[in-house]
């Protein structure tokens, strides 16, 4: 099967790039860092129709929750509308498959905890309220053009493939696991944003997966919509929830090394807690997690950002 990426070149896109091609799956990237804009409407048309594309994974974002506040119109131009100059495209090349990835941050300071996927979104920023605006568009897109979605609402991407080959690097990056590695690995100081959320360590908590159980979920999502599942959304998490200091503290123990630690402001825009129910998407999908224990998040991350350091 032919699969556009658009965002094929960055961390989740790659690594789920490289496992579709493991599945016997042909993947044609499309992403900026190889010159290809997707707000490009005709140039995606003129790609989706010489390719002779059956679906697509839409990966292609900006994603720096904080950035999104001091620039909105960066993550509404992009975000959202460079969805629809996607969608657009695949109407006239009919194409009608598509995974899109959306956020957790859809639901912004959740009513409960964990997170089903039918509780209110209100999203606190600029990027979560993009990928909403898009999941909404997806639905329309269904309704009119007959596009089948799935949305798969990620919690924290975390972690490295199990060679330590690909992994997180973001530029800049706004990451917690990045971050705190890279400080230890170069012995510097690492400011940790807010020690003062309604929590029993009183920093955010969050829900981290694996990427590549995230890889493995857009696979399953991908195999269900082209054996006739409908439009839909899922969460895409473990139900555990973490600490900011619990993190720093397993990196600690993988590193055995100290976190040079310094309490800063809290970014604006940050979720007390975000953790998910995930019953729809292992009920439905069939999917389940391996590898997105804390220790084994912790230990790819701290392998992969150390064999970049001694490249």
């Amino acid at each position: 099967m032919k699969i556009l990426v658009t965002g094929g070149r960055g961390y989740i896109g790659g690594i789920t790039a490289a496992l579709l091609q493991q599945n016997g799956h042909q993947t044609i990237i499309y992403d900026l860092k190889n010159g290809r804009d997707i707000k490009d409407t005709r140039r995606l048309e003129k790609t989706l129709k010489a390719e002779k594309i059956e679906a697509v994974l839409h990966f292609a974002a900006y994603i720096e929750m904080g950035e999104s506040i001091i620039n909105p119109q960066k993550y509404f131009d992009n975000n959202f509308l460079g969805s629809q100059s996607l969608l657009e495209a695949m109407v006239v090349a009919g194409i009608n498959k598509i995974i899109f990835s959306s956020t957790a941050g859809v639901y912004g300071n959740p009513a409960r905890i964990p997170i089903r996927e039918t509780d209110r979104k209100l999203p606190e920023n600029p990027y979560g309220q993009s990928k909403l605006m898009t999941e909404e568009l997806l639905r329309f897109y269904d309704r009119i053009y007959g596009i089948k979605s799935i949305s798969l609402r990620y919690f924290n991407a975390a972690g490295a493939t199990l060679d330590a080959k690909m992994g997180e690097a973001h530029q800049p990056e706004s990451h917690l696991i990045p971050n705190v590695i890279r400080a230890v690995l170069n012995n510097k100081e690492f400011i940790l944003h807010g020690n003062n959320y309604p929590t029993q360590d009183s920093t955010c908590i969050r829900d981290y997966i694996q990427v590549l159980d995230l890889a493995q979920a857009h696979i399953l999502a991908l195999k269900a919509l082209m054996t006739g599942r409908q439009t839909d959304v899922f969460n895409v998490g473990t139900g555990q929830g973490y600490s900011n200091l619990e993190v720093i503290k397993m990196i600690e123990k993988i590193s055995g090394q100290p976190v040079k630690l310094t309490i800063g402001p809290r970014r604006p825009g940050d979720a007390n807690e975000l953790v998910a129910d995930p019953a729809k998407i292992k009920q439905t999908l069939k999917w389940q997690p391996q590898y997105s224990d804390l220790a084994t998040i912790i230990r790819t991350a701290w392998h992969w950002h150390k064999n970049q350091a001694t490249i």
